[in-house]
């Protein structure tokens, strides 16, 4: 199951990379660079101590600038990779998505992520815990952001990690943190 998981979240990157207009000399490849700094929230036992930086860069095949209403909105979010990474020697994780976007105003927006990702956290050893049971995870990220200009942008992010009670432990990986952002 984590297999076929991982090869539908991989396979929808891809399409949306075969599926996006030829890139000409004017477009940009990557819509936006972002790194961040963030703290384990799981509870007691499953807490991972630490920083956890986090580095996502996001492309835009589908042109969500370009979205006016808000169904274009749904139906053109922009494609993510990224990795969060332990500092203490805990659970790393390689991700990949969509994000949708939601401006409020000019100046204010909030980024909604779902897609899949993997983890070198136990998958069993009660001594080392987080315990998430299968390497490849379910990821939803939230980002309540303010932008600076039109480069520049910081974000309050909060990300979670789990199999959805598909493999035997779930102990999943959460979040919260800071993050900065560059759109080109």
């Amino acid at each position: 199951m984590s297999r076929a998981l991982w090869g539908s979240v991989a396979g929808a990157v891809a399409a949306a990379a075969l599926l996006s207009s030829p890139v000409s000399a004017q477009e940009q490849i990557f819509d936006e660079v972002r790194f961040g700094l963030s703290a384990s929230i799981q509870e007691k036992e499953t807490f991972e101590p630490g920083v956890f930086p986090s580095a996502t860069v996001f492309f835009d095949p589908f042109d969500q600038r370009g979205a006016t209403t808000f169904l274009d909105h749904v139906l053109r979010p922009r494609v993510h990779v990224g990795a969060i990474v332990s500092t203490t020697g805990g659970a790393n994780q390689a991700f990949a998505g969509f994000t949708w976007t939601a401006n409020f105003t000019e100046k204010f927006f909030l980024d909604l992520s779902f897609g899949g990702s993997v983890t070198d956290a136990s998958l069993d050893d009660p001594n080392k815990r987080p315990v998430v049971g299968c390497r490849l995870q379910f990821h939803e990220a939230a980002a309540l952001g303010y932008n600076i200009d039109q480069n520049w942008r910081v974000m309050a992010t909060i990300e979670h990690s789990s199999n959805a009670d598909l493999c035997d432990e779930n102990d999943g990986l959460s979040y919260a943190g800071l993050a900065v952002g560059y759109k080109f």
